[in-house]
């Protein structure tokens, strides 16, 4: 599950680099479309099948919605903001989806586990704000971040949908149709930005951010999730996704876009020190 974080922190600053020569909805659709083709190929060769769903085909539709206004808001906030925001507002979804699982499915969650997101959630928030006190007084916050905020949020309430929404089928059937649907639902908004993109003209950064984002964000995190799921208490799983502005930091500061000031790293700490407690805690 650190892999899994230091994954999807690296979406965020390749991410960036591609955002400014691709509309978001035709970045996304072009993503999906590909991650489409590769869980189609990892469903055939582990479940030698492609079959439809048993029943209420729409669930799949109201899950690929969600994450598309995620994917969507993420690339539009990547055009103005930084890694190290968008990175640090994605890890708030935890505490999200803890209010999510309660209002779907009456899942409670225990105090010491409650606290801890909390205090990553103080971190998170002290990054946000560029490590200063006085942005946060005056909620200086800008609107791509309060945009990709709402997409977080529907990603919250996709996790805990995912388990409402579940009728037996396997896995990785499930997500089979989730990320088509996804797919769907982003080309039937934005079918326009995907014929009138240049595809061809896009330069290399485009194209390798467009492939990572259809395989190490879809096929092998599923996989690395799968995987800590069966060796790790629920409550665990998920949490290590608070590592992200941490590995953001890291990847920024490599590719020589400057390292995070003091009072960013501060946050970054208290980040880490909320997963240790969840992280080297006894089953929660």
């Amino acid at each position: 599950m650190i892999l899994f974080a230091a994954l999807v922190a690296w979406s965020f600053s390749l991410g960036s680099l591609a955002a400014p020569y691709l509309d978001p909805v035709a970045l996304n659709a072009i993503r999906f479309l590909l991650g489409t083709v590769v869980m189609a190929t990892i469903v055939l060769l582990g479940l030698r099948r492609l079959s439809l769903p048993k029943e209420a085909n729409w669930r799949f539709f109201v899950l690929g919605g969600l994450m598309s206004v995620y994917f969507v808001t993420m690339f539009v906030a990547l055009k103005t903001a930084s890694p190290l925001a968008t990175g640090a507002i994605f890890t708030l979804t935890p505490l999200m989806s803890t209010g999510f699982g309660y209002l779907f499915l009456r899942q409670t969650t225990r105090p010491v586990v409650l606290v801890s997101i909390l205090v990553a959630a103080c971190g998170s928030v002290w990054v946000i704000f560029d490590g200063t006190l006085k942005a946060i007084l005056t909620f200086d916050i800008g609107y791509t971040e309060l945009l990709f905020l709402f997409g977080c949020m529907c990603h919250a309430a996709y996790a805990p949908l995912v388990k409402k929404f579940n009728r037996g089928e396997p896995i990785l059937l499930t997500t089979f149709w989730t990320t088509a649907a996804t797919f769907l639902v982003i080309f039937a908004y934005g079918f326009g930005e995907v014929f009138t993109t240049d595809w061809i003209a896009l330069p290399l950064v485009a194209w390798i951010g467009i492939v990572y984002l259809a395989t190490m964000t879809t096929a092998v995190t599923f996989f690395l999730i799968q995987f800590a799921s069966v060796r790790l208490p629920a409550s665990k799983v998920l949490t290590y996704g608070l590592m992200t502005p941490v590995f953001v930091i890291l990847y920024e500061g490599m590719l020589g876009h400057g390292w995070a000031n003091l009072p960013i790293l501060a946050g970054a700490a208290v980040i880490l020190a909320g997963l240790m407690v969840i992280a080297f805690a006894p089953d929660l």
